[in-house]
């Protein structure tokens, strides 16, 4: 599989392009920097440029059988890069007729955490939360075949290649889950039909 990755030098999504090439995929890693990753391999690929800038976009999502975006921000004020990013990479996939897309966005979007620990993801991750809402909200209008990673808090790198999900709400689990094993799941979801169209929470 022909896969692009936005945000390939963030720290979740240097896992999913180390781990989508150890599994024999294609992989164009879309940076502003593309030195930053540090990584070579024949089947590793370089687009340079802003996610926020719909021509370079929709220039590495050309030829590609599927997207994973793991874009985030730095801070959290409010923000419109989330929702903007996606508006731009959905536009490139319906240009091209690439439909299939991973998209990383956090628990919290739905309000879904239970208790304190839900309110305090609200009142400090408010800015970041509502625009992965829009964002999220963008990929149900846009007619893509999508899928919605909703990870609780990120912690540690080990690759277990086993974690709890849920559809609704949140796993009734523990409340982390390392990067590691979100890439595993944003790779895993693009060639399984039961999570088109699906948001997902994650945890151990």
């Amino acid at each position: 599989m022909r896969i692009v990755v936005f945000g390939a030098g963030g720290r979740t999504g240097r896992f999913v392009v180390e781990q989508a090439l150890d599994q024999g995929h294609i992989v164009t890693a879309f940076l502003r920097r593309p030195h930053r990753l540090g990584l070579t391999h024949a089947r590793l690929f370089f687009a340079q440029g802003d996610a926020r800038d719909g021509e370079a976009a929709a220039a590495a999502i050309a030829g590609q059988d599927a997207v994973i975006s793991c874009l985030g921000t730095k801070g959290l004020g409010s923000t419109t890069l989330l929702s903007e990013t996606a508006e731009r990479i959905i536009a490139g996939m319906q240009l091209h007729g690439v439909t299939r897309i991973g998209y990383l966005a956090s628990a919290g979007i739905d309000h879904e955490i239970p208790g304190f620990a839900g309110f305090a993801a609200q009142k400090l991750l408010r800015n970041v939360l509502a625009d992965h809402r829009r964002a999220a909200d963008a990929l149900a209008a846009s007619g893509l075949d999508w899928t919605i990673a909703r990870p609780m808090r990120l912690a540690g790198q080990r690759l277990r290649g086993a974690y709890l999900e849920a559809r609704q709400g949140v796993p009734q689990g523990k409340a982390r889950i390392s990067r590691a094993d979100v890439a595993h799941f944003l790779l895993r979801c693009l060639t399984d039909p039961l999570y088109s169209r699906q948001s997902i929470g994650l945890s151990y």
